[in-house]
């Protein structure tokens, strides 16, 4: 259990190494475009690919609580092995964000003059931005509930489409050599979509280390607080769906099919 929990943790923070680094280098350039866009989509769908075929044999490389959640509801993960799983992937999102946080913190410069650190990494990184800012942050930048609840709804979504991609390739171990692919394409995806809208949590562990950090670029505690609903509660009802839909669906007709061999 002790491997599994240093797997998770290091898998947590490379993954916030390597995609909000990411994110943080177009951030400080002022480069926030649809080429960035893309680039910052890459970076968390290779990053996911790497952990899969590397600490994935060891813990699974969840790097995720919406996924060790929906393995627990699964049943591939006891409670108490959900419980740490999702510990060290919040230690290591944290130390994640403190390593970029030492690289970066003097370079202030990107959105609204910050770090850098909150941009990107949260569901409501823009109070000035595309499309969405309006509804993450409110007309004049004020959270409503209103807002809050479309961007809980679209975390919601996101989640619910890439846990889905996760159970489905991880549940057949003939498909163990490519599953890593998928699971990284989908990851791609669910960026592509929702960094223009939401900012794309789907990772909670991510999105808590991002809010925290972000106490140190201006922002209140009432509008960190309501940014943890769309950013936490979002991905985990979206993994509860998730499975409920593979349970479903999938999950009968594959009982179904052994019960016939």
């Amino acid at each position: 259990m002790v491997k599994k929990f240093f797997a998770e943790f290091l898998a947590t923070a490379i993954l916030v190494l390597l995609g909000c680094g990411t994110a943080m280098g177009f951030t400080l350039q002022g480069q926030l475009d649809g080429g960035a866009m893309v680039a910052i989509a890459g970076a968390f769908g290779v990053s996911i690919l790497v952990l899969a075929y590397t600490v994935g044999p060891i813990s699974g490389g969840h790097a995720n609580p919406a996924v060790s959640f929906a393995k627990a509801l699964n049943k591939e993960l006891s409670w108490k092995e959900f419980g740490l799983y999702v510990f060290a992937q919040v230690v290591g999102a944290f130390f994640g964000s403190l390593l970029l946080a030492m690289v970066m913190w003097t370079w202030k410069s990107g959105v609204s003059g910050a770090t850098g650190l909150y941009t990107f990494q949260n569901p409501d990184f823009w109070k000035d931005g595309v499309v969405i800012a309006d509804v993450v942050t409110g007309v004049h930048g004020t959270p409503t509930f209103l807002n809050v609840m479309l961007s809980t709804m679209a975390e919601m979504g996101m989640t619910f489409l890439f846990v889905l991609a996760v159970l489905g390739l991880t549940s057949k171990k003939e498909w163990s050599s490519f599953a890593g692919i998928g699971i990284a394409i989908a990851l791609f995806g669910v960026h592509l979509v929702g960094l223009p809208l939401t900012g794309t949590s789907v990772n909670p562990a991510r999105a808590l280390s991002a809010l925290v950090f972000s106490m140190f670029n201006g922002q209140d505690l009432a509008y960190k607080g309501l940014s943890l609903i769309p950013a936490i509660v979002g991905p985990f009802m979206g993994s509860f769906a998730a499975w409920s839909a593979f349970h479903g669906f999938f999950g009968k007709k594959a009982e179904a099919q052994e019960a016939q061999a």
